[in-house]
């Protein structure tokens, strides 16, 4: 299919090439990203494709802020993990405390035995 014949096709609402060929003319014919999220609905697997080409095409500037929030979105996912086994490590030891068994605080909180010991 040709380019300049996808200007009269409406957006479809079943996935497909024709969801990616409107993806790329609207892209071509300007920045405009509007009806983008439009396509997103119907080819959920544009989404990727939006992101990655929104993350090239931004100037140097842009693209170093971009990779300092990604780093700092996994620095905060990566504490959070930290944090809920630290979590999980307290109440395995406020578990102990009351005289509970190994095997039970074990099976609670999906810590091993030989870790709790």
């Amino acid at each position: 299919m040709e380019l300049s014949k996808l200007n009269e096709q409406p957006i479809p609402s079943e996935g497909g090439l024709l969801n990616w060929l409107l993806f790329l003319m609207l892209f071509l014919k300007s920045d405009d990203t509007k009806h983008w999220e439009v396509l997103k609905m119907h080819e959920p697997t544009l989404s990727k494709a939006m992101t990655a080409l929104e993350y090239l095409s931004q100037d140097a500037e842009a693209g170093r802020m971009y990779e300092m929030r990604q780093k700092a979105l996994h620095d905060e996912a990566s504490m959070l993990e930290g944090a809920k086994e630290e979590g999980k490590f307290e109440v395995a030891r406020n578990m102990r405390g009351k005289g509970m068994d190994i095997a039970t605080i074990s099976e609670l909180t999906g810590i091993s035995s030989v870790d709790l010991e």
